[in-house]
């Protein structure tokens, strides 16, 4: 699977390194809106084709996916201008600015009768059904408290203060908590409450959301990009419980008895960066006829991002992509 990567941050550079340790993925071409930027980043990580504009790379007939890399403020327009030019695309998370976005966006694959899937790497690695086979074998009981949280200290950088670059915790690391949840306790959620703390610039910068569940599951989860947090996924039940060592790229399950006496730990296969699973989850899907992933369905992807929308209501964190909906 001939991979083209839309931007040239960091998450591009993930994604490179990604794709040169595998054998059915390669990473074939790069675009920025820099002809020098994509140039240097082909030179770095040997990527054959570099772009000086978004729309070269789609029409590359050599291009068989599109990894959406900007940041997610731009998602919109680069995955529509994608699937217009008939490419599938891998977007990654937060999936779109908004619910309203990625409604579109969805319908129009669907429409085109493309390919699309959202880029949120926990739902594609393997300690998913590491954890799911530990909950539903019934080795830690009932669940009754799932807690997680994800923090990060990032200072003044624009994409967590910028309302135009979607900014704040929740959509850049709330989403993983969030997720944390929904992809091991799909139970309807019966009642929300929230706090957050926002900047200057009218972002959440810490935030709390609890959740009450229709099976009787409480969840509490933080993230913050204010603080460095200890990252910690925690699913207790009525007989031990599971901690997970980082809810943003589980390395280790640690199972405890009743008395929380250690009982094991299990650790995930070897990675390349954790980001492989989902460009093997892709390249599967593609070549069984697939127009979304098995691991994150479309209909998952819809209804996280209108819980952060939700949220984002009611805490009054808003963005200019919000205007034409709220």
């Amino acid at each position: 699977m001939r991979v083209g990567v839309v931007g040239a941050g960091w998450i591009a550079e993930k994604a490179a390194i990604t794709l040169q340790g595998l054998e059915t993925c390669e990473c074939h071409a790069i675009a920025s809106r820099s002809l020098e930027k994509a140039m240097a980043f082909s030179k770095k990580w040997n990527i054959p084709k570099a772009y000086g504009t978004y729309q070269e790379l789609y029409e590359d007939p050599d291009v068989d996916i599109v990894y959406v890399a900007t940041p997610h403020s731009h998602h919109y327009e680069v995955t529509h201008d994608a699937l217009m030019a008939n490419k599938p695309c891998l977007v990654e998370k937060a999936f779109m600015a908004n619910h309203a976005q990625s409604v579109a966006i969805v319908e129009l694959a669907r429409q085109r009768g493309l390919f699309l899937a959202e880029a949120i790497w926990t739902r594609y690695q393997p300690v998913v059904s590491i954890v799911r086979d530990l909950i539903s074998s019934g080795r830690i009981g009932t669940p009754r408290l799932v807690t997680a949280t994800l923090g990060y200290s990032m200072g003044e950088k624009p994409r967590i203060m910028r309302p135009d670059l979607c900014g704040g915790a929740l959509l850049d690391l709330g989403v993983y908590a969030l997720n944390f949840v929904r992809m091991f306790f799909p139970a309807d959620i019966v009642s929300i409450e929230s706090q957050c703390v926002k900047s200057a610039t009218g972002m959440d910068l810490t935030n709390a959301i609890s959740l009450v569940l229709s099976d009787g599951l409480l969840c509490n989860l933080q993230s913050s990009a204010a603080c460095v947090g200890d990252n910690i996924g925690v699913i207790a039940g009525t007989d031990g419980n599971l901690i997970i060592d980082n809810i943003n790229n589980p390395q280790k399950v640690t199972v405890n008895t009743h008395d929380r006496e250690f009982v094991e730990d299990i650790h995930v296969p070897q990675q390349i960066t954790g980001y492989e699973y989902q460009f093997i989850a892709c390249r599967e899907a593609l070549l069984n006829g697939l127009k979304e992933p098995l691991e994150m369905p479309h209909e998952e992807t819809l209804f996280i991002m209108r819980m952060m929308d939700d949220l984002r209501q009611r805490w009054g964190v808003h963005y200019p992509m919000d205007d034409k909906t709220w």
